[in-house]
């Protein structure tokens, strides 16, 4: 149960915390219109599993073939949740996002959109390779590893969806980007305590 508190809490985190995602999706939103923010938040999703699968292949291999390498593999992923929380603790920037093009998109350059942001953003994959590797260990069943890779996927949809909801309404988008500053110092302050808590876990 710990461990699914874990991936829930720090999943949570993770997609709220503003980012490219986060910025795809307002922009798809706020140019093109609710159908192309929600593709946008379709495509993340997608995305999201693709950083799923080959976690699981690798955190997988290392449990069963080198539990030494692994601890170090934990260790450095609860550094880097340590990491990320002071980062955003400390953000005084708001969110950069470009809504300078209008010329439109098809479905399918929404949808992509989404997917390729997501696929291709570090920050995912290591918030993904981060979590798994603090959670999993030799006796995990493969088909819970599933349900907390399909739990992050579904996370990032239900957020994103939300967003594209909320930023296809003009009058709405100024609201929350004001609230970034405090959501950015409670997402730090939360994550930095996970990873602390994470690191001193025995990983058995």
């Amino acid at each position: 149960m710990t461990q699914v508190i874990a991936v829930a809490v720090i999943t949570v985190l993770a997609v709220i915390s503003p980012g490219a995602d986060f910025a795809m999706t307002v922009r798809n939103s706020y140019l093109y219109g609710r159908t192309a923010g929600l593709l946008a938040a379709v495509g993340i999703s997608l995305g999201v599993l693709v950083h799923v699968a080959y976690t699981m292949l690798g955190v997988g291999l290392l449990v069963t073939r080198s539990p030494a390498l692994f601890t170090a593999m934990k260790l450095v992923g609860a550094m880097y949740l340590v990491y990320v929380g002071i980062r955003t603790f400390t953000a005084r920037t708001r969110l950069d996002i470009d809504l300078s093009d209008r010329t439109g998109l098809s479905p399918w350059q929404s949808l992509r959109t989404g997917f390729l942001t997501n696929a291709l953003n570090p920050k995912t994959m290591l918030f993904v390779v981060s979590t798994y590797a603090q959670v999993v260990t030799a006796g995990t069943p493969v088909a819970r590893q599933i349900g907390y890779g399909l739990f992050m996927s579904v996370a990032h949809l239900a957020w994103f969806s939300l967003a594209a909801l909320f930023f296809s309404n003009e009058t709405l988008r100024a609201r929350m980007l004001r609230r970034q500053a405090v959501l950015n110092r409670v997402i730090g302050s939360v994550l930095v305590g996970l990873g602390v808590a994470l690191a001193l876990t025995p990983s058995a």
